[in-house]
């Protein structure tokens, strides 16, 4: 909330639901730890939002991104002004560089934070609007999907947090969002990891002519061979025409044996999954780092 720009004495419009959620609670809980007042909005009641707003002339607003702009819209068409709500910490969406100018042009500084129901925060955006800065109070890993194995700074992976707090601790909670590690420190001074923000989701199960495949599996043929750097599992073709493609970067030496390394992939395919499909080597660093593991490229036109 302080990056957010908010400060001891003010006051903020909190949006997060308290109902059967416990952002609400929360979000008031961390205003309250920095010495703000807080007015519970919730969500709903547009019109009372922004008659609230204009008589209590909040510092900023706490909430979803989405809520926020459909109060800004509602007050205008009202008629009515809302000049005391200039800066939004947003949480629960993602937040694109798209709609970050929306509201600079509507006159609000917005900042994005990551959280959990069951964590809490995890990361927070500062002024300089590069990545997430990561809570003091959480130790991150980015693993592979469908593993549990750590994969190298700057990589692609699924987002898994340890905390030690007293109340719920949590050992490698996997959160199933995707992200990677920043190199270098934030530069507004901040020394703790930065995460690049919310890439996605982490859980890539598909279904394969009527078979679920899932990440755990594709990782569970890659580990049978040592050869494999990395792999990639590439669903293509039309629906009811599903045409299975195991990507593999493999290590020089194997190159030399490729035929053999193919047909055993392949049978390794086939035993893990129960599906036939084929086996492609590729470049080494050819496959893209974007986290994924099965790669859904089917038209479902």
């Amino acid at each position: 909330m302080f990056a957010a720009g908010f400060r001891p004495g003010q006051l903020i419009h909190n949006c997060f639901s308290y109902h059967f959620v416990p952002a609400g609670a929360m979000m008031e809980s961390g205003a309250h730890a920095l010495g703000c007042t807080v007015f519970p909005g919730g969500t709903g009641q547009t019109e009372q939002q922004v008659m609230a707003m204009v008589d209590l002339l909040p510092a900023g607003y706490i909430g979803t991104p989405s809520f926020l702009k459909i109060i800004l819209e509602k007050a205008a068409e009202m008629g009515v002004a809302l000049p005391s709500v200039t800066k939004a910490l947003f949480g629960g969406e993602a937040f694109p560089p798209s709609l970050r100018d929306w509201y600079l042009a509507h006159g609000v500084t917005g900042y994005q934070c990551y959280a959990t129901a069951d964590l809490g925060l995890i990361a927070y955006e500062t002024s300089a609007r590069e990545g997430l800065v990561l809570d003091e109070g959480v130790i991150l890993e980015i693993v592979r999907p469908g593993t549990g194995e750590p994969v190298p700074d700057g990589e692609v992976g699924e987002v898994v947090i340890t905390t030690f707090s007293t109340g719920y601790p949590l050992i490698r909670f996997g959160t199933g969002d995707l992200s990677a590690v920043l190199p270098g420190h934030c530069p507004t001074g901040r020394t703790n990891t930065r995460i690049k923000g919310w890439l996605g989701r982490a859980d890539q199960t598909t279904k394969i002519r009527g078979m679920f495949v899932h990440p755990s599996q594709v990782a569970d043929i890659a580990k049978r061979f040592p050869q494999v750097l990395r792999s990639r599992l590439v669903v293509a073709g039309e629906m009811a025409n599903d045409q299975m493609t195991l990507k593999v970067e493999v290590t020089s030496e194997a190159v030399a044996d490729r035929d053999a390394l193919v047909l055993a992939l392949g049978q390794a395919v086939r035993d893990v999954t129960k599906l036939r499909g084929d086996v492609l080597i590729v470049p080494t660093g050819s496959l893209p780092n974007d986290g994924k593991v099965i790669e859904d490229a089917r038209s479902y036109a």
